[in-house]
């Protein structure tokens, strides 16, 4: 009888390790993002964020949010049939100082489905505040390690409608390079790319 008992308990626990995010106990907070998606209209999206699926991922992004660091902040980079990425602010001094406060990587536990929020990386170990948005299912971003650790779950039109006509960055492309993006700021992406879409502002609901 003793074991019986032991053998459900660990089927208890087990279960309610595999419950599905968004069941009772998960910690999940929801962000609208207000977006200029070009010079003369603006649309909203909310971003339902899961801790459970990403733990230090959803951590930082809560403080960039707590630091006002995305409002103006550009969709640099914005390839069709794949995803939006963002996450270098227009003001050079203050990218300084994030880009040295890097964290670990989370296990992917989530899929990098249409509509997830994952951080942008160049290797283990180096994610900072650069992160992107999945137009479509990108499973294959799974084994590279890219953890999603949100969704949107409204105003996904708006996402489709980010300006993606720069397509790239260079030099692979003709889109902002990336490292005048950290020197130069908005000042660079505006003079040289005004139709990048960007952040107007973003709150916690």
């Amino acid at each position: 009888m003793a074991m019986r008992r032991a053998a459900l308990l660990l089927l208890a626990a087990l279960v309610a390790l595999a419950a599905p995010a968004g069941a009772d106990g998960d910690d999940s907070y929801r962000v609208k993002f207000t977006v200029a998606v070009s010079p003369t209209e603006k649309g909203d999206f909310i971003l339902e964020v899961h801790p459970a699926w990403a733990p230090l991922g959803a951590a930082r992004f809560k403080e960039l949010l707590d630091a006002n660091f995305y409002e103006g902040v550009r969709f640099f980079r914005v390839i069709n049939h794949f995803m939006a990425q963002f996450g270098i602010h227009g003001d050079p001094r203050v990218g300084d100082q994030w880009r040295g406060k890097k964290i670990e990587d989370d296990p992917v536990l989530q899929s990098n489905r249409r509509g997830t929020i994952s951080f942008a990386s160049a290797g283990p170990g180096t994610r900072t505040t650069q992160m992107f948005i999945n137009f479509v299912d990108n499973r294959r971003l799974d084994k590279m390690g890219f953890s999603p650790f949100a969704q949107v779950t409204e105003g996904m039109d708006t996402v489709d409608r980010i300006y993606a006509g720069y397509g790239e960055g260079a030099p692979s492309g003709r889109g902002p390079r990336q490292s005048k993006c950290h020197k130069l700021g908005n000042e660079y992406l505006e003079k040289e790319f005004p139709k990048l879409s960007y952040i107007i502002s973003a709150s916690l609901l």
